[in-house]
């Protein structure tokens, strides 16, 4: 088993658990709380993923790189045991939602597309989780989640990389600017909007002069208002 396939095994497990456990308290959906979920989109060399990490374990939660995201999207099983953890209510909710985002549409590499939607909607409602890459701050909207956008300079994102990945500083920009250029056309593609667009994050952070340590407290807090507040809508 890779390390990818353990990561996703364990965070199955704990909300297959999750799922049997409100089904002994009969833990009614409608009144139950949002789950937590958070996305980071960020640019390479930004420290977007270590920031992702630290904050993964600072809030307990599991933290799902683009490479897991992509090998649950892409395996059946894996997709079939994220839809079965939900209640039978959300399921339904999940696939009439998938069919009407989806019907008369054409979209490039259709299945792909049509399973990152439905797992990243289904993760957002079990929670617990951050999701890193893969647009899902695009895929749930500002009233499901909380997201957030990790920018840096560009010569602060090279001598990160010359740091942290030890390349030269050629080799840094060109990965930069191989990355960037992905990540647009990915955005712009799937989703038709601009990766960098504000208005689709809840935060956005310039980690320049900024530790990425230092963010931890703050972002948490900032996540725990934005559900106490999709918890009690009608406080808004």
């Amino acid at each position: 088993m890779t390390s990818i396939d353990a990561i996703i095994n364990r965070q199955l497990l704990r909300w297959e658990l999750e799922k049997k456990q409100a089904d002994v308290a009969e833990v009614q959906p409608d009144k139950a709380p949002p789950a937590p979920i958070v996305t980071i989109s960020r640019q390479t060399g930004s420290r977007g993923s270590y920031f992702a990490s630290r904050l993964a374990t600072s809030m307990s939660y599991q933290h799902l790189h683009r490479e897991v995201i992509d090998r649950i999207a892409e395996t059946a099983g894996y997709r079939t045991r994220i839809v079965e953890s939900l209640d039978e209510k959300h399921r339904n909710e999940l696939e009439l939602m998938i069919e009407s985002l989806f019907t008369g549409k054409s979209v490039d590499h259709y299945d792909y597309v049509k399973h990152l939607h439905r797992i990243v909607l289904s993760m957002a409602q079990l929670g617990g989780v951050i999701l890193v890459g893969r647009g899902g701050n695009f895929i749930l909207g500002l009233d499901r989640g909380f997201h957030i956008r990790i920018v840096a300079p560009l010569e602060k994102r090279v001598e990160n990389l010359r740091l942290y990945r030890r390349v030269s500083t050629s080799e840094a920009e060109k990965m930069i600017s191989v990355s960037d250029k992905a990540r647009r056309e990915f955005a712009k593609k799937v989703f038709d909007r601009q990766i960098d667009d504000p208005s689709g994050y809840d935060m956005t952070v310039n980690s320049a002069y900024l530790d990425v340590e230092d963010l931890i407290d703050v972002v948490s807090d900032a996540v725990k208002a934005k559900f106490q507040k999709l918890a009690f809508p009608e406080h808004l």
